[in-house]
């Protein structure tokens, strides 16, 4: 072995220093989304939801009493309540057959076109998803058109500027979600088990009642948590197909803050539908946490 090999073997292994193995790297990449989400999101909210606890000399609740106190605020305040509840209610009736017919369908082609259709809400503005709506719900419009010829009704249905029409169009919005939420839960529902439950002699609604419906309720309550929570903050559906009596929450902070400038009763009724918020969605998580069904969600 010359003086070369041995100065070779002596040196000490440089080790190659990479962007990944930097330290604090992993630390970094938490961070900084961290603190932009609290520079650009929670402190500008914190800031405008102070105004409807505070004057500007003092602490004060004297702007959140208004809303409870004031007829036309709660009012308002109810309707958007009403509504979503209603909208949600109805994505579960449309959401679930299509989420359980999704489910049991055998071909694989036949599904992902199926979901296809179902996505395609996501691909289109809500804008123009609305505006749609305005031409099928008008008095001339398709729908009513297509009533009148079957002869069910013998005049226009008042669809477009009501609560209906509201609805129609929160529904639309709201589907695919419920969907997505049931039909993920279903995917891992071993098929095995309503095969013995068939096996079993259990009839078709049996095995449904007793073992599907059961083993999908994480997906139900996923599901209506987020829809009805989307419901309560919807804006343009509701300026679009809704009529003058049919303002919602987020209809009234808008006017609040352009029209009148009350930006102490806006940042009040703000605080109010974030606690509604939050509370709809402990309730539940407090109530069925043990629910051996709701685990997979809580």
């Amino acid at each position: 072995m010359n003086n070369a090999d041995v100065h070779m073997t002596t040196m000490p292994l440089r080790r190659k220093i990479t962007f990944s193995t930097l330290p604090g790297l992993h630390w970094l990449l938490v961070m900084i989304p961290a603190l932009y989400m609290l520079l650009l999101t929670f402190f500008p909210i914190l800031k405008i939801m102070k105004l409807g606890v505070h004057d500007g000399e003092s602490y004060t609740l004297q702007y959140i009493l208004q809303v409870f106190t004031t007829p036309v605020y709660m009012k308002v305040v109810l309707y958007t309540f009403n509504v979503s509840l209603i909208a949600t209610i109805a994505s579960l009736l449309f959401g679930y057959p299509i989420a359980y017919t999704l489910y049991r369908m055998k071909s694989e082609k036949g599904k992902r076109v199926m979901l296809a259709f179902i996505m395609i809400p996501f691909w289109i503005s809500v804008l123009i998803r609305t505006f749609t709506w305005v031409i099928m719900l008008q008095d001339t419009g398709p729908i009513n058109s297509i009533l009148m010829a079957l002869g069910l009704i013998d005049e226009p249905l008042h669809l477009l500027y009501s609560m209906t029409g509201n609805v129609v169009g929160m529904v639309h919005y709201l589907f695919p979600y419920m969907v997505l939420c049931i039909y993920s839960v279903m995917q891992g529902i071993d098929q095995r088990l309503l095969q013995a439950a068939e096996g079993m002699g259990a009839r078709p609604w049996k095995v449904f009642r007793d073992v599907l419906f059961p083993l999908s309720i994480p997906g139900v309550v996923a599901g209506v948590l987020i829809c009805f929570v989307f419901s309560l903050g919807f804006f343009i559906t509701s300026v679009i197909l809704g009529g003058p009596k049919d303002m919602m929450i987020s209809n009234l902070i808008a006017n609040f803050i352009n029209v009148t400038l009350n930006w102490h009763l806006a940042a009040a009724l703000s605080i109010i539908l974030l606690a509604s918020t939050l509370i709809l969605i402990l309730v539940p998580v407090l109530l069925f946490r043990n629910h051996s069904a709701i685990k997979g969600v809580m």
